[in-house]
């Protein structure tokens, strides 16, 4: 009796911990190409909750500061599309190459998140164009 108790129970938990939520983003890389000096630096992912069970975005950290990400502050349902902002300072001029880490209830967790381009010089005009 005690056996068919504790199959019970392990089926129990098996089959209830196969909901979960998913998170599904329509790009994880965000190229900003070559923008110009202290344009606007703000991006968004996308993404949907493909699993069963309501996402909850936990936490968003970037690898500096000079890029600050936003998170949704409720959960997802299954199904819903949801967003994460993220703001580059674009006041560095060069190369952007910067991983944004999401944290979740989701099945894949920490999901990484890209983001990539070229920051103009602060005065890209020639001397003949002043």
């Amino acid at each position: 009796m005690k056996n068919l108790i504790a199959f019970a129970v392990l089926l129990f938990v098996g089959f209830a911990s196969q909901a979960q939520a998913k998170i599904e983003f329509e790009e994880e890389t965000i190229d900003y190409g070559e923008i110009e000096y202290k344009s606007d630096g703000v991006r968004t992912f996308v993404f949907t909750n493909t699993g069963d069970e309501p996402l909850v975005i936990e936490n968003v950290k970037s690898t500096c500061g000079c890029t600050v990400p936003e998170k949704p502050k409720e959960a997802i349902a299954p199904g819903e599309k949801g967003e994460i902002k993220v703001k580059y300072a674009t006041n560095r001029p060069g190369p952007i190459r910067k991983t944004i880490t999401v944290y979740s209830n989701a099945e894949q967790s920490p999901y990484p998140l890209k983001i990539k381009g070229f920051v103009k010089n602060q005065d890209t005009k020639s001397v003949l164009e002043k």
